[in-house]
C-alpha cells in the first residue's frame, strides 16, 4: 500500500465527520490552533486516517477506526512506519499496535475508552451541591499546576488550552480542589475533547470532580454538538461516574509509548 499525505482540512474534516464521536480528537485538532502541528496520512481514499501531532514532550500517533476496517488500519500502521519518529505515544485500535512491534519496542500503559455524551440530561440536572465550579483562566496556571502536581501526576496538559475558557475548577476555602478541562475544543468544528479531571485527594469521593464535569459540559453545550472524553477502561469509579452524566461507549483503544528498537533487531 502507498502512503500518502493529506493536507486539505476540508477533506479531513469531511470524512471525520461521517464519525464525529469516534474522532472527537481529529476534528478538535483541524483547528486553527492546534493545525500547525498536525501531520495526516492514509493509504486509501476512504479508510481509516492516521494523525501524528507534534504537541508536547514527544509527538503521538492516533490512528482509530471501526471494527469494520480493522485490516485497513493494520495496513496504514505497516505503511506509517518509514516516517514514524524514533519515540512517540500512540493510541490505537485494534491491532494496529502490534504491526509497529517489528520496528518498535511497545510499553502499553493500558486499554481504554473513548466515551461520548449521548444523554445531556443529567449533565444538566446536576447539582453543583456545595462546589459551584466557576471558570479558570490563565490566573489560574500557578494553581492548577500545583493541584496537578498533588492529584494527577504525569498528566499530559497543554496551558494554551486554558485560554478557551472552557476550564472549570472547584475551590473549599478559596482553594482550587477540583478541575475539568479540555483537551481539544473548536466551536468551528463543534466538538470537545474533556481532559485533566482531577480532585485533590483529601477531597475525592465527595462530588467536586463530578460538579466540575456537569458544569464543563453546560458550557461547552453552548458552543458545540459532540463531546467526549478518555478514561482507562479500569478506572470504575470515573467509568461509572461519566455513565451516571450520560455518558457511553464509543470505543476502546491502546495507550502505549513506542522506542524504535535498536538497528539490527527490527523485524
Amino acid at each position: 500500500m502507498i502512503l500518502r499525505a493529506l493536507h486539505d482540512r476540508s477533506v479531513l474534516a469531511d470524512r471525520f465527520d461521517r464519525d464525529p464521536a469516534m474522532h472527537l480528537m481529529e476534528l478538535g485538532d483541524l483547528d486553527d490552533l492546534l493545525w500547525p502541528h498536525t501531520s495526516w496520512y492514509t493509504v486509501s481514499g476512504s479508510g481509516p486516517v492516521a494523525l501524528l501531532y507534534a504537541v508536547g514532550d514527544i509527538p503521538t500517533l492516533l490512528a482509530f477506526s471501526r471494527p469494520g476496517e480493522a485490516a485497513e488500519l493494520e495496513e496504514l500502521a505497516a505503511a506509517l512506519l518509514p516516517v514514524l519518529p524514533r519515540r512517540f505515544f500512540g493510541h490505537l485500535t485494534g491491532e494496529a499496535a502490534k504491526v509497529l512491534e517489528s520496528a518498535y519496542e511497545v510499553r502499553r500503559h493500558g486499554v481504554l475508552l473513548r466515551m461520548g455524551l449521548t444523554d445531556p440530561g443529567p449533565t444538566a440536572a446536576h447539582p453543583d451541591g456545595p462546589w459551584q465550579p466557576a471558570p479558570l483562566d490563565r490566573g489560574d496556571l500557578p494553581e492548577l499546576l500545583e493541584l496537578f502536581a498533588q492529584a494527577y501526576p504525569g498528566n499530559w496538559f497543554d496551558d494554551r488550552m486554558l485560554d478557551t475558557g472552557q476550564y472549570m475548577g472547584a475551590r473549599r476555602d478559596g482553594r482550587l480542589v477540583a478541575v475539568a478541562g479540555v483537551h481539544v475544543y473548536s466551536p468551528a468544528y463543534r466538538v470537545a475533547a474533556i481532559g485533566n479531571v482531577t480532585t485533590h485527594p483529601e477531597l475525592r469521593g465527595q462530588g467536586a470532580g463530578g460538579a466540575c464535569v456537569a458544569a464543563l459540559c453546560r458550557r461547552l453545550g453552548e458552543t458545540v454538538d459532540h463531546i467526549g472524553l478518555n478514561v482507562r477502561a479500569d478506572n470504575a469509579t470515573a467509568v461509572g461516574l461519566y455513565r451516571r452524566l450520560g455518558f457511553t461507549d464509543v470505543t476502546e483503544f491502546t495507550e502505549a509509548t513506542f522506542t524504535a528498537l535498536p538497528r539490527g533487531t527490527a523485524g
